[in-house]
């Protein structure tokens, strides 16, 4: 057991995390301007099921956007912790609240991606999503009229977020990182391939037929925040539940207790919420 941890610690530092998350994202991104040339935000679901069904090779792009991007996602997260856990790299506090922000709109533009499917999952979470901005005391209205308003402008504003907004805060993010490192097609062939392999052999989740479904699961992140919207109010389930953990992270100390003190916090809301996460999953 002594062992166990220093053999995982130097595994997991080991491996180019960041390279691997950037090549997924640009696949994503390169997947996704094929996926935009086809659909259309004033019909959602109509524009997701042509290109799912009826589109030559419409179904393989889409699932390579959807694996890609769950692939940087879950990547980012990986390479996020590496750095947390080898804490060799000393950055300012800015620096550190600009990189690791990423990790939020990585999130949220998954959780974009899957409104915009217009399926029933995607409806039951752009309800969701407008539901806890409304939820703000005093800027919720504003908030949901800016950044959601899926009951007024359907998936128009979503899709705007979705492929120009969120991109683009992204970039802000990564910039001052991506500057100086890079990643080579050629030392990521085995996660090209993957992805390649996956797209062409997993479809991609989508309902064609709204009708008869007794519940209806969230994303797969989302499964926790789900079961907690069955016990509390939208604000605290969707807001104040989700700040506990990125508070501490975002603004993360450099070293001493209040570090210890900021992760331990989050190990605790990790294990929380994958508890919940189970419990949403016996339900499906």
């Amino acid at each position: 057991m002594r062992g166990t941890l220093p053999a995982l610690k130097n595994w997991l530092l080991a491996v180019r995390w960041g390279g691997h998350a950037l090549i997924s994202l640009y696949i994503s991104a390169l997947s996704g301007v094929a996926l935009g040339l086809q659909y259309n935000p004033a019909e959602p679901f109509y524009s997701t099921a042509t290109i799912h069904l009826v589109i030559p090779f419409g179904a393989f792009w889409r699932s390579l956007h959807y694996y890609s991007s769950q692939a940087f996602f879950l990547l980012l997260l990986v390479h996020f912790a590496a750095v947390i856990w080898e804490n060799s790299v000393r950055f300012t506090s800015s620096a550190w609240l600009r990189l690791s922000a990423a990790a939020p709109v990585g999130l949220s533009l998954l959780f974009t991606g899957y409104i915009l499917r217009g399926d029933a999952t995607g409806e039951a979470a752009g309800a969701i999503a407008e539901n806890i901005a409304l939820s703000i005391p005093l800027f919720g209205p504003p908030l949901n009229k800016l950044l959601v308003d899926v009951g007024a402008a359907g998936a128009q504003k979503i899709y705007l977020h979705h492929v120009a907004g969120l991109m683009l805060l992204g970039a802000f993010c990564l910039w001052p990182h991506l500057r100086r490192y890079s990643a080579l097609w050629r030392n990521h062939l085995p996660t090209v391939m993957l992805l390649l392999a996956a797209a062409a052999a997993i479809k991609t989740p989508f309902e064609p037929g709204r009708f008869g479904l007794l519940h209806i699961a969230g994303p797969w992140f989302f499964w926790g925040m789900q079961e907690l919207l069955r016990y509390l109010p939208a604000f605290w389930a969707g807001i104040a539940v989700p700040a506990m953990l990125a508070v501490p992270l975002l603004f993360l100390p450099a070293e001493g207790r209040a570090r210890r003190g900021c992760l331990l916090l989050a190990a605790t809301w990790l294990l929380g919420y994958a508890v919940l996460s189970g419990l949403a999953f016996a339900r499906l």
